[in-house]
């Protein structure tokens, strides 16, 4: 008796509604540009901004996390928990837990205004447990409207999906009459990747109804699509299909040739699994490594376990990669290329930290030491009630003081810069009032070196930054000219309107200038320090370097203008404001 071998049906071409799957020609997905607009309807909830962030950078475990705090809050506004639940069933189908997903999904309102893309999400959950009638219910509201495609989702996805069902039940009249709808519209759309699984289904159709000469054909045509993609996937099973028809034909030497091809493509794929596994591991290092450094750079006194800790973790990371190297050969010099590339990467900025470490140890040792001093004087002045050195001892105290809190300060903003970890929003302001606020704080320093201070930016000026690191950067511009000032000297701030695209802000002092060599040093793109021009001024250099990647961050530009013993045009060029 002739026993036909089963086809492997071809993995599910499940149509999940997603606005990660189909963008729109003109940019963002409709679902996208909604809770785009959501986020601003509802500014002022912190952690349903953060849950729709994360949402649409696909960070689901992040997703979670916000939008149940967001949930935990008591709200009247429904809108708000359908969008919660609809990131956390969204978040926990993409995880593949189910159960949850579904939970969530059904604790949706019927007047979310995307309430058919969960439809769709419960019918595709409920296709993956094999609920194929509850799967129908789902899928058949949308299977007599005429429109071909339900905000990126197209109808004839989800017809695929009937037929799925349907055969699965066994209803074979109506799984045919559905692959054959869905199939046609795909050849007009010459989808590939749909009409493989859409042919192999087909087949199977035929197949298991001993329909053979109905089903050998769209074997062959799956097959013939194949060549024509680089999914190993569909290459694999399209070729085993063959295989075993051949087989059950008896035609051996052919279905070999199909075997030896199968394998082929077989090992290709476990290949490339094998490199997502390992950018995945990767993926999970780094944000641990991220998070470990935040930590420890919180408590000062634990900055050398720190270092220590990434050096071991990165020998660690270097090791996965290269343990990972053996695993393909085929991907061997790409791999190495990588490695170097990570190796420059990691010791550029082991070299940036240790000269850090060592700059920041120094100038903190000479301001201790120079307090310390500073205190002997002022004990021995309060003995002599010698108020005249006692008032400028307590004026020098204060410019230490000042001196190592704005290093410190640096020192942070920098660490949170290069861990990604600052809040950082852009939006629209006056230039002139920013100025005037960081300004008010300087006073006291500018009066005590007798400094002329001038502020004549324009009050129309709108430019479009991050507030707080715009104050950062006017702060240590401001920090600096003051610093290289001499005694009476006089530092401007003004505007200059040369460009329809940025506003120049310009910083200008009188004071030590510098040379043309440390000018083109300082405007160096690297992640280095910046040599000093003068070593008796206390100073890192690493307030430029923040000024610099604050500004990037903030789409600017920096310039510097100065000659040696005649002052320095510190300019800042900043986006205007679109009106």
């Amino acid at each position: 008796m002739n026993i036909k071998i089963k086809v492997l049906f071809l993995t599910l071409f499940l149509s999940i509604p997603s606005l990660f799957f189909s963008q729109q020609k003109e940019g963002l997905s409709i679902v996208e540009k909604e809770i785009k607009i959501k986020s601003n309807q509802y500014i002022r909830e912190v952690n349903f901004q953060k849950a729709q962030s994360f949402f649409l950078e696909k960070e689901w475990d992040s997703t979670l996390v916000y939008s149940m705090k967001q949930l935990s809050i008591p709200t009247k506004k429904s809108e708000l928990k359908n969008y919660c639940h609809y990131f956390r069933g969204y978040s926990f189908n993409e995880k593949n837990i189910h159960k949850e997903a579904q939970f969530e999904l059904e604790n949706i309102s019927k007047s979310f205004e995307f309430y058919f893309q969960v439809k769709m999400l419960l019918g595709t959950i409920a296709l993956k447990q094999k609920k194929y009638k509850k799967a129908i219910t789902y899928f058949k509201d949308f299977d007599g409207n005429n429109t071909p495609e339900f905000f990126g989702t197209r109808k004839s996805n989800i017809e695929h999906n009937l037929g799925i069902c349907y055969l699965n039940l066994k209803k074979y009249d109506k799984a045919e009459y559905y692959f054959l709808k869905s199939t046609k519209t795909q050849e007009l759309k010459n989808d590939t990747l749909m009409l493989i699984g859409g042919y192999v289904d087909i087949a199977n159709l035929y197949y298991v109804q001993y329909k053979d000469d109905l089903a050998i054909p769209y074997f062959q045509k799956a097959y013939e699509l194949s060549k024509k993609t680089n999914d190993f996937n569909l290459k694999r099973t399209a070729t085993k299909n063959m295989a075993v028809v051949e087989e059950n034909r008896k035609n051996y030497p052919l279905s070999l040739v199909y075997r030896k091809e199968f394998e082929k493509w077989n090992d290709s794929l476990n290949n490339q699994n094998k490199i997502w596994e390992v950018a995945k591991l990767e993926k999970e290092f780094a944000v641990k490594q991220k998070q470990k450094e935040v930590t420890v750079l919180e408590a000062e006194n634990k900055l050398k376990v720190a270092e220590r800790n990434k050096l071991f973790y990165s020998a660690i990371g270097l090791l996965v990669l290269l343990t990972a190297g053996g695993y393909f050969y085929s991907e061997k010099i790409k791999s190495n290329k990588i490695i170097v590339s990570q190796k420059v990467a990691l010791d550029e900025m082991n070299a940036t930290k240790d000269k850090l470490f060592s700059i920041v140890s120094h100038d903190l040792r000479s301001s201790v030491n120079a307090l310390k001093t500073s205190n002997t004087k002022l004990q021995e002045s309060l003995a002599t009630k010698n108020f005249t050195e006692l008032d400028t001892q307590l004026n020098t105290n204060a410019a230490i003081t000042n001196g190592a809190y704005n290093l410190l300060d640096n020192l942070l903003h920098w660490a949170l810069l290069q861990t990604q970890q600052g809040y950082f929003e852009i939006t629209y302001m006056r230039l002139f009032f920013i100025v005037e606020q960081v300004a008010y704080n300087y006073k006291p320093l500018l009066l005590d070196k007798n400094i002329s201070f001038e502020n004549t930016v324009t009050k129309k000026d709108l430019i479009d930054a991050d507030q707080e690191s715009l104050k950062i950067i006017l702060r240590n511009l401001l920090d600096n000219a003051i610093k290289f000032s001499n005694e009476n000297g006089s530092i401007k701030v003004y505007s200059r309107n040369t460009n329809d695209t940025y506003c120049e802000l310009v910083i200008e002092d009188n004071g030590l200038g510098m040379s043309e060599g440390t000018r083109l040093e300082l405007l160096k793109d690297t992640a280095l320090l910046s040599k000093k021009e003068n070593e008796n001024i206390i100073g890192t250099g690493l307030g430029m370097q923040l000024v610099k990647q604050m500004l990037q961050k903030n789409n600017g530009k920096f310039n510097i203008e100065s000659e040696l013993g005649k002052g320095t045009k510190m300019i800042v060029s900043l986006p205007k404001t679109a009106r």
